[in-house]
């Protein structure tokens, strides 16, 4: 009984999951990810199975149009003398 309700469960998930999916790597992966926008259909299936498994999560990016941002030493370096060529303004 409890397998079963857990089988069903996982079953209603991952078919969820496959609607979003296709719905979402074919219009809304490029509302995300802009580098995505001009990506290929290689690439969209390469990141299928990642979509069906995280799809809770990236609906409510896709909702709330949030892109991810990205933070390294470059973009900091980059912060850092912006915000001095301010300062010297």
């Amino acid at each position: 009984m409890l397998s079963t309700l857990l089988v069903m469960t996982v079953g209603i998930y991952l078919f969820s999951g496959l609607i979003f999916a296709l719905v979402f790597v074919s219009k809304g992966i490029g509302r995300i990810d802009p580098m995505a926008r001009d990506s290929g259909w290689g690439f969209r299936l390469v990141v299928l199975p990642g979509v069906v498994a995280l799809w809770p999560i990236l609906l409510r990016r896709w909702r709330r149009d949030e892109r991810p941002q990205e933070y390294n030493t470059h973009l900091a370096i980059a912060e850092m003398a912006h915000h001095l060529g301010e300062e010297l303004e």
